[in-house]
């Protein structure tokens, strides 16, 4: 085959800020599907912010990429060759086979999609990962009720938006917060939120009173640090926070507590992290929602692509930083 295999690796673990020297691309040929293994071309790459702790060599939910080893990710890709009768030639599968243009494997772990139904992409996104993760977060630990208010921190990233639109389909008040007016614009405008605060106008508490008049029910968090903060002091009896990520701290070389915790105590809160793996079993049910919502128009969603394998290491450093618009992406092929 005269494609090659263009890999991007774990070259070093980052102290701080990843920097694109921490990636090495790696170029190598085709590998060549054996007995029962299949060999798929992905197209698609998800970029997310669990990755960052990925590259620490820590405890942790799942394990650390080594040193020297393609980097860890979600793809979707079509098989172009296989020894597997149960996939052939043409197949569109959802796959984790990293930053790199082909994986192979025994096709266990993979998942066919239809591009018909949806764009192949969606399945990274509002039909992927993050989607379920807003999901399971908000259904099962934020339990919403008609007239509560929903915050969602990160409202224009991929799981954010999500979680929002979500709200709104179950009554309750959606506010998102986000960096910068055009991040608000698009989270109010395009998704339907009710309210969005820009953190970076510097008016945080007195924005977020105002957009809560009602205090908070539910806290999705996908940030920490000063936005927790702020957010803890709005909180209601028996509210709820679906711990999803704290973005803020994995480039932290120090990390930032809740100073306000007693307010958890005192109004009786209940935060519980959770992964996403967590709820596999409950997956397609989750999904098929979802599917239904995007198809019905209740559910919107935005992408940023970045073109090529070679470009992973500047895209995902761009979203640490806040640089995407909704589910980042590359494109492989």
């Amino acid at each position: 085959m005269a494609d090659r295999n263009i890999q991007v690796t774990l070259a070093n673990r980052p102290s701080g800020w990843v920097k694109e020297s921490d990636f090495k691309i790696v170029d190598r040929d085709v590998p060549k599907p054996g007995a029962g293994q299949v060999l798929v071309r992905n197209l698609w790459l998800s970029l997310d912010p669990y990755m960052r702790g990925r590259m620490n060599d820590v405890k942790s939910y799942a394990a650390s990429v080594q040193i020297g080893d393609v980097m860890v990710g979600a793809t979707v890709g079509e098989v172009v060759e296989s020894n597997n009768p149960a996939l052939k030639n043409g197949d569109h599968v959802l796959g984790y086979y990293g930053w790199q243009r082909y994986g192979l494997s025994d096709g266990r772990e993979l998942q066919k999609v239809d591009g018909k139904a949806a764009p192949l992409s969606a399945y990274l996104g509002t039909l992927g990962m993050p989607g379920l993760t807003a999901w399971f977060g908000l259904i099962d630990i934020g339990a919403p009720k008609p007239g509560e208010t929903v915050v969602v921190s990160a409202a224009a990233g991929a799981v954010g938006s999500v979680v929002g639109q979500i709200a709104k389909i179950k009554g309750c008040r959606a506010v998102g917060i986000a960096g910068g007016k055009d991040k608000c614009a698009h989270v109010v405008t395009d998704l339907g939120f009710d309210a969005c605060i820009d953190y970076k106008a510097g008016n945080l508490m007195k924005d977020l009173a105002e957009a809560t008049p009602k205090g908070i029910d539910i806290y999705f968090e996908n940030v920490g640090g000063d936005i927790l903060e702020a957010v803890a002091l709005r909180l209601n009896p028996f509210a709820r926070i679906p711990l999803c990520g704290l973005i803020s701290q994995y480039n932290a070389t120090q990390l930032h507590g809740l100073n306000n915790l007693v307010l958890l105590l005192i109004n009786r809160v209940k935060l519980q992290g959770f992964i996403v793996s967590d709820y596999v079993d409950r997956a397609p049910a989750a999904l098929a929602e979802l599917v239904k919502w995007v198809a019905a128009g209740k559910i919107k969603y935005r992408e940023t692509i970045a073109n090529g394998i070679e470009n992973a290491p500047s895209a995902f450093i761009g979203m640490l930083k806040g640089a995407n618009v909704g589910k980042q992406l590359v494109k492989l092929a």
